[in-house]
């Protein structure tokens, strides 16, 4: 299963990581066009905080996805994984990515019932509706339970997951 999983993963790791780069690079242009406006052409634009609101959440939900298939999270650097015995210390990592893919099955499921609840009312200045703010979490929800999944098969075929970004 990780033969084909991996590469999968991997490939929406990188697409999920571009994203948040160019979110970012869009969080930066429209708050500089909106001080410019400003300060500049004494007309705030209404609509470039909103954006980059909607920006934010996007950033760092994808990029927050991508730490738990990167192992970039608390968890699994902790000192006290490390000193345990490799034969206990599997089980406790296994642990830990289950109550790591049982947070993002949470996380995405409410944010889902969230986002339905919403969906009638729309983003100010944006006409967008409010349910594209709690998109995001759906999405990492599910990108974090499938990137915990991997980790769980990795560790049981005794094999390590690769970083994306290699």
């Amino acid at each position: 299963m990780l033969s084909w999983l991996t590469p999968i993963n991997a490939w929406i790791s990188r697409l999920c990581m571009y994203v948040a780069v160019a979110g970012l690079l869009g969080i930066v242009i429209v708050v500089t066009y909106q001080v410019f406006g400003r300060y500049v052409l004494n007309d705030t634009p209404t609509w470039a905080e909103s954006v980059a609101l909607v920006l934010v959440l996007y950033v760092t939900m994808f990029g927050a996805a991508v730490g738990v298939r990167d192992a970039g999270h608390i968890g699994l650097e902790s000192v006290l994984v490390m000193v345990l015995p490799e034969r206990h210390r599997i089980w406790v990592e296994i642990l830990i990515h289950v109550l790591v893919a049982t947070f993002g099955i949470v996380m995405g499921w409410n944010a889902w019932l969230l986002a339905e609840s919403v969906m009638p009312y729309k983003i100010p200045n944006l006409g967008l509706s409010e349910g594209v703010n709690h998109l995001p979490l759906v999405i990492a929800g599910a990108l974090i339970t499938l990137f915990s999944l991997e980790h769980i098969l990795a560790l049981l075929a005794g094999k390590e997951v690769r970083p994306s970004w290699h």
